[in-house]
């Protein structure tokens, strides 16, 4: 059993910040790319943000240089810093992660979703 918990989120006016982080625990003996995705009311679940293993990362064009992520391998936890944030930001972000559990096999797992919303 494993489970990808998020917290932060929350409502932040046009130009501030948030934070997010999501912690993965449970049956897990490694953890591949971890990534955010985001939902916005009407769209399409999209690509964010993704960091691999070894640290390399990719962010969609909507959001490089305003969106930091990383992550801390030995708390299997993975961020998201958004700065610079827009109305167009709003989504629930969600956390995605690919896990092998203890019984070496590998498995993709999401997050429950977290609501950010950037006031104009």
């Amino acid at each position: 059993q494993v489970q990808l918990v998020e917290s932060g989120g929350g409502t932040v006016q046009t130009g501030g910040s948030l934070g997010l982080s999501c912690a993965a625990s449970g049956s897990i003996r490694s953890i591949n790319t971890m990534a955010w995705y985001r939902q916005a009311p009407g769209l399409e679940r999209e690509l964010v943000a993704a960091i691999a293993s070894g640290g390399g990362t990719d962010y969609a064009d909507s959001v490089k240089g305003r969106f930091t992520i990383s992550r801390d391998n030995a708390k299997n936890t993975v961020y998201l810093l958004m700065n610079s944030l827009k109305p167009e930001d709003t989504a629930v972000y969600y956390c995605n992660a690919d896990i092998q559990t203890t019984s070496w096999a590998y498995y993709n797992y999401w997050g429950q979703g977290t609501q950010v919303t950037v006031s104009s």
